[in-house]
């Protein structure tokens, strides 16, 4: 027997060792309890749609994202020759803010998501470490879209003038494709598998 905590209502209760055929509910609300069938399930899911959108990934920032034409003038641009064009340019400050949310924050939260999910846990033996890691990959996912709003802002400006055509890349359907698997394997991820290795 261990004592679980429910994840809907958060009543910590003694839950008996669940067999093949039954499965442990709350007390209160009636919510099936992790039990370690389903925290490995969860932890392949995740590991699963991480390893899909790593990828993905190269494909994402690799390929054209934006087409430009204006006046007969034909521009595609990807992000990395985005970043070392904004660099080159001089455009320190939006050229970094585009690398971070585009490839350091995107990268960190996939890998991150990845170790944990494999058992990585179990390298990380201080609380805190563990505890460190999931924030790290709450906090970079929080700023993995700002570049899709920057993206966003730059067609809009664009768009103002009549002369320029912008259409979508096909690096744009394997960004956001890599943001939807990112999304969906975070969404998967159990944080309280980091500590079910303990009990």
């Amino acid at each position: 027997m261990t004592i679980h905590t429910c994840p809907c209502c958060g009543l910590a209760q003694t839950v008996p060792t669940a067999t093949a055929n039954l499965r442990a509910c709350c007390a209160r609300c009636h919510t099936t309890i992790r039990s370690p069938g389903l925290i490995a399930r969860s932890n392949q899911r995740t590991a699963a749609f991480a390893l899909a959108a790593l990828i993905l990934y190269p494909l994402a920032v690799t390929l054209p994202v934006l087409k430009v034409q204006q006046m007969g003038h034909h521009t595609e641009s990807s992000i990395l020759e985005g970043i070392s064009t904004l660099l080159a340019e001089g455009q320190i400050l939006v050229g970094v803010v585009v690398l971070l949310c585009s490839v350091v924050f995107p990268l960190t939260k996939l890998a991150a998501l990845l170790t944990m999910s494999l058992g990585g846990a179990s390298i990380l033996s201080a609380h805190h470490h563990k505890a460190w890691v999931y924030h790290l990959i709450e906090w970079t996912g929080r700023w993995g879209m700002l570049d899709v709003l920057l993206v966003a802002i730059l067609v809009a400006a664009l768009k103002l003038g009549n002369m320029v055509d912008v259409a979508a890349g096909p690096g744009a359907v394997a960004f956001c494709a890599t943001v939807v698997l990112s999304l969906i394997a975070t969404a998967c991820f159990d944080p309280h598998s980091l500590w079910e290795a303990e009990r």
